[in-house]
């Protein structure tokens, strides 16, 4: 249950898209497993392990600085263990195969001595050819009248939700986040359904990433933002809230194919997230995202399975 109530003032902060470019920030390291190795830190959240998007965005990093000449199309991950916050990870990339159009790269996250997660990912140098996308959903309204979390959740509370997950909520994400027909974060806006959709845009302009061509570090923000919402549509299906007691989810594989490059400036303005609930059962749900720009360019397509635990009902 959700209550609306006065809004406190709290110190105004300056809204930032600094943390994923803090996540997307590797270091070389020398390999120990596999051909090339570098190190990142996982990114602060309010939950017991670090976010799932750190280890696709920092693993596809990893993949994306060991090819040259060729763009990422597409990279299938499973998340094996959890990952300790504000900690480490060593990622090892084995160059699997460099051909004249293809390469294929294996990415491992290692932390406290264990194998956490695993990416295949996959490199083209493109050629002719024709060209289709799906079409964008129809009657999305346009982002800017939308409320941003912030504002969603500026007078309300309730359930599970802490001052330290709100605050993630409305702005340690780095990206600006508005839902249609509205988010479930503390109860389903918009009532049970499969689908949903959600804008995103980055707090402010992105920022260069070490290592990376700025083309680069946009599929890498792809990569970020994509693990966020992509189960919400479960969820709501399931008429579950974010902050409902005893709902616990955890990504179990996802993966993302990358149709078309981004255009320069497409992901420092607003992108749509159209999703869906594909199915659900025996404690696992799978969602299907597609990412379109305002000018309705289908750029990427993501497919998560995860884990959702529900809270216990009492019978009827």
């Amino acid at each position: 249950m959700s209550t609306e109530t006065t809004p406190v003032a709290t110190e105004s902060r300056a809204l930032t898209s600094a943390i994923f470019t803090d996540a997307a920030t590797l270091k070389p390291a020398a390999p120990e497993l596999f051909d090339v190795a570098f190190t990142a830190v996982t990114q602060p959240c309010p939950w017991p392990k670090a976010y799932g998007g750190d280890m696709v965005t920092q693993a596809a990093v990893a993949a994306m600085r060991s090819v040259e000449n060729k763009a990422m199309h597409s990279m299938h991950s499973y998340f094996m263990r959890p990952v300790d916050i504000g900690a480490e990870i060593r990622y090892e990339v084995e160059v699997l195969r460099d051909g004249r159009g293809y390469s294929q790269r294996q990415v491992r996250g290692v932390q406290n001595g264990k194998v956490a997660y695993v990416a295949m990912a996959s490199f083209a140098s493109g050629a002719p050819g024709g060209t289709f996308h799906s079409s964008m959903p129809a009657d999305i309204p346009d982002p800017e009248p939308l409320p941003s979390t912030a504002d969603y959740l500026s007078r309300r509370n309730g359930g599970t939700m802490t001052a330290a997950s709100k605050a993630y909520w409305c702005e340690g994400r780095s990206f600006d986040m508005r839902h249609v027909p509205g988010p479930v974060y503390l109860t389903v806006e918009g009532g049970p359904r499969p689908q949903q959709a959600v804008w995103v845009k980055p707090f402010d302009t992105l920022r260069s990433v070490a290592g990376l061509t700025t083309a680069q570090r946009d599929l890498a923000a792809l990569a970020y933002v994509c693990d966020y919402t992509i189960l919400e549509p479960l969820l709501r299906l399931l008429g579950l809230s974010w902050a409902d007691e005893g709902v616990v989810t955890a990504s179990l594989d996802h993966t993302m194919w990358i149709h078309r490059s981004p255009q320069p400036g497409d992901l420092d303005g607003w992108l749509l997230y159209a999703q869906e609930a594909v199915a659900t059962d025996s404690g696992r749900g799978l969602g299907y995202g597609r990412f379109f720009t305002p000018d309705h360019r289908h750029l990427a397509t993501v497919v998560q399975e995860g884990m959702i635990r529900e809270p216990e009902r009492n019978p009827s």
